[in-house]
């Protein structure tokens, strides 16, 4: 079976994740975080540098649910592109 190259918006959607899964883990070891997720500590390092741009759902649900993170949280936030001029990491509150 041959994979498909990801897309640019693919790979931007992955280094997303990447930066919420580091936010949320917080001050927390890669290492402590994976083995409660149930996922090798590579697994989770190469999401969070954004090598695996499209990972496993299980996977996600699973890191997520260590962080204590919604799913609805995740996906808004990897499929929110980021403002011209808006610091990563933050978001913009409407009026």
């Amino acid at each position: 079976m041959v994979r498909l190259p990801l897309t640019p918006a693919e790979v931007e959607r992955g280094k997303r994740l990447g930066a919420l899964l580091r936010r949320a883990r917080g001050p927390r070891s890669m290492l402590e975080t994976a083995l409660d997720a149930g996922v090798s500590p590579e697994t989770l390092r190469k999401i969070e540098s954004g090598r695996v741009a499209t990972p496993a759902f299980p996977t996600i649900a699973a890191i997520a649910d260590v962080l204590d993170l919604s799913l609805d949280e995740v996906w808004t936030e990897i499929n929110t592109a980021p403002r011209r001029g808006a610091v990563p990491g933050t978001r913009e509150r409407s009026a």
